[in-house]
């Protein structure tokens, strides 16, 4: 109890994400933590920040430096604008320590589908895909991530979190996860079950370990809480292992510390399992992280304050409110057998964090009530889709199979061949719209469809020209958000994804997939290109371009970051030569380390550039500027306030001349930045709060920004929205 009256140090976790994380690292304890070592802030000594010890290559990090202090030294100031600049970046996350243990006992590979399902707003569907990107040679990883959140607006802000990390093999999706849809992929032209081999299962709960971050959760708390989560969650982590493929592992895990939201829901799993199920030792995973081991004895609580031990002495009255999964397991034998002390139980007080509860879930074999599911390699028939498995909830929140349909069988094809009918077509024309509004009701914004660039259209020839691209390039892969009319933007998802796609479009919401890869620009079309590379996406195209590339030396990379549109006259003579002969367009401007100059920054960098007749621009966002900047040992932190505002002035009229050949690109920016705002301002929220405590705020800056988007160009606003309508959860 002393230690949640304690308020909680802040923690950050730096990125592992490409060979950025080691330079931001090296970044942080050269140079921040230095010049914070020997300050004073009113006669007291600043703590220096420290290492979590538990996560791995000192990737994490705990301060108890409050907002206060920040303001009261420009070094302390400064130190909070690069862990501001950075957040916005994607490089540094802003997530509570113990939400950080999840995903890494999830023990993800690269080949891994997985699934988050309740991901909202997305600090641990990050770290996922992180983990996808282990490999950074590998653009596009077999692996990918659905994350899915059944609040709306939250889908928003957690698209705005996943597009930092600009991978390909992200999908958001918006359904009620205690009943999200079994979902379809084709393998070899049979249809199968998509089973996932990892879930993530963070289930909404009473919030009680967040009381240091949470100072309402100390009025709102009752018991009452946790008995009315009890079932959602049971439901939540019984669709979750449903969908787990045999052998795959799901964490479920709580920000509470009350074992009926904990080890009742994990026990009741186990129970009805029948030996499908098992709990995992993870006791020599994580070495440093201290942990207390689940319990097997508890009593439940009435709102009146009445203790119960067993579900023969609940009232009669109260038998709707509490559940018989509620108590403990009274069979001591089965008890054994469960092995419930292999659930984790993270303390306020042993290594000052929030409290919270992790369970890692192992599936040996399918569960009793999907006995008869259809075997993986079964050939289901391409034209009637889903017809012959059909889903039906049963009472329990479990989801049975049945093989056979339960209509007259000539009715049931009638019906599903009006069904499916539209959505055929638009397959063939690999078109992924909306699910019908007579499948699911429609909620939220409505989205525009996915569509994919079909293999004869003429707008790829051009692009495959002039990038000299490899005849290996996915293209097959490439989307658009427009049905009809020209063709803005072109975005890239994962061969794997694009499969769940195409099978799936008609039960699934679908927020937001893919990264921006090309971007369309008027003026490059008399060079003969109309598409310009987009920055987000220059990591992944890389590989296949083998045209337009320039290697640039650190000073150049320097000149480009800080000059608008420096004539070519400033560029070393090497780049000066390289561009004499090239066409006028969009290029790849690449920096290689040189290990002989250990001082120079030791990470490769891609930016997206334009060569004019006379002068060399590069087309990146401000905060990628700063921080390529900052990487290089550029001072970019203005003291005072007034020197911020001329800047930022400064940097509108220079958005207004990018506006002239980037169409969209200010409004972007200056949207991506309101979310940012609205981040700081709101702060972390409990994740799993059954109050959305800043839902008025937040939907009123939205309200704000649909206003100041209106004249914009519909397309971007679409593509804005993705960033934008969001709510804060975690």
């Amino acid at each position: 109890m002393a230690a949640l009256r304690e308020p909680l140090p802040a923690t950050l976790r730096i990125t592992g994400y490409r060979s950025h994380a080691r330079e931001i690292l090296h970044c942080l304890k050269e140079k921040y933590f230095k010049e914070l070592e020997d300050l004073e802030v009113d006669g007291q000594k600043v703590e220096m920040p420290q290492s979590l010890s538990w996560y791995p290559e000192e990737l994490a990090w705990h301060t108890n430096l409050s907002r206060k202090i920040l303001r009261k030294s420009p070094l302390l100031e400064k130190f909070h604008q690069f862990l501001v600049s950075e957040t916005e970046c994607g490089n540094i996350s802003r997530q509570e320590a113990v939400s950080m243990i999840p995903p890494l006992l999830l023990n993800v590979n690269p080949h891994h589908k997985i699934l988050d399902m309740c991901a909202a707003p997305g600090s641990k569907t990050a770290q996922l895909i992180e983990m996808l990107h282990a490999d950074m040679n590998d653009p596009f990883p077999k692996g990918f991530v659905i994350a899915n959140d059944v609040d709306n607006k939250r889908c928003y802000l957690l698209v705005h979190q996943a597009k930092r990390l600009n991978s390909p093999c992200i999908m958001v999706v918006n359904h009620d996860a205690s009943s999200i849809p079994n979902l379809q992929i084709d393998v070899d032209g049979r249809k199968e079950v998509l089973f996932y081999d990892r879930i993530l299962c963070d289930v909404p709960c009473s919030g009680d370990g967040t009381m240091r971050k949470n100072i309402d959760v100390w009025k709102k708390w009752t018991t009452q809480n946790s008995l009315q989560l009890h079932g959602l969650q049971l439901r939540i982590a019984t669709r979750g292992v449903e969908q787990l493929a045999e052998g795959g592992r799901m964490v479920y895990s709580t920000c509470s510390l009350n074992p009926i939201e904990n080890e009742a829901v994990i026990a009741s799993l186990l129970e009805k399992s029948q030996g499908a199920l098992e709990l995992a030792d993870v006791s020599s995973e994580l070495p440093g992280l201290k942990r207390m081991p689940g319990i097997t004895k508890w009593k439940v609580m009435l709102k009146d304050g009445q203790w119960l031990e067993e579900w023969k002495d609940v009232p009669s009255n109260r038998q709707t409110q509490i559940r018989p999964t509620m108590f403990p397991v009274k069979d001591e034998e089965k008890l054994k057998a469960m092995n419930l002390e292999r659930c984790l139980r993270i303390l306020p007080h042993h290594q000052n964090t929030g409290g919270f509860f992790v369970a890692v879930l192992i599936k040996k074999s399918p569960m009793p009530w999907n006995k008869r599911q259809p075997k993986v390699h079964q050939k289901l028939p391409q034209r009637t889709g889903d017809a012959e498995v059909t889903a039906a909830n049963s009472d329990d929140g479990s989801e049975r199979i049945t093989e056979e349909p339960t209509l007259d069988e000539n009715e049931s094809k009638k019906k599903q061949e009006l069904q499916n009918s539209d959505t055929e077509q638009s397959k063939k024309e690999g078109v992924c719209g909306p699910p019908p509004s007579k499948k699911m009701k429609l909620f939220g914004f409505k989205e525009d469809p996915f569509v994919f660039l079909p293999e004869d259209d003429p707008l790829f020839l051009p692009i495959q020209k002039f990038y000299a691209l490899d005849s290996s390039f996915p293209k097959m892969n490439l989307l658009t958000r427009t049905q009809e009319g020209k063709k803005r933007q072109l975005y890239m998802v994962s061969k794997e994804l694009r499969n769940v796609l195409l099978n799936n479009s008609e039960k699934m919401k679908v927020i937001n997939t893919g990264i921006k890869v090309w971007s369309r620009n008027s003026d490059g079309e008399q060079f003969g290109c109309a598409f310009r590379l987009a920055q987000e996406g220059i990591y992944t195209l890389y590989p296949f371009i083998h045209a337009r590339v320039i290697n640039v030396c650190i000073e150049d990379v320097k000149i480009l970051l800080t000059q608008e549109n420096p004539f070519l006259s400033k560029f070393s003579s090497e780049t000066q030569k390289k561009v004499k002969d090239m066409a006028m367009g969009s290029i790849v401007l690449k920096y290689d380390p040189d290990p002989a100059k250990p001082d120079d920054l030791q990470c490769p960098i891609l930016l997206c550039g334009w060569q004019g007749k006379t002068s060399l621009r590069a087309f990146v966002p401000r905060n990628e500027r700063l921080h390529y900047l900052r990487m290089m040992g550029v001072e970019v932190f203005k003291a005072k306030r007034k020197d911020e505002e001329s800047e930022s002035k400064t940097d509108e009229e220079v958005q207004h001349r990018l506006a002239q050949t980037e169409e969209g690109m200010d409004v972007e920016d200056k949207e991506h930045d309101l979310v940012a705002k609205m981040e700081a301002e709101i702060g972390e929220e409990s994740s799993h709060s059954p109050v959305e405590n800043s839902a008025m705020e937040v939907e009123n800056k939205i309200e704000d920004l649909d206003q100041s988007g209106k004249n914009a160009n519909s397309h971007v606003i679409q593509e804005s929205k993705d960033t934008d309508r969001s709510n804060v959860k975690d």
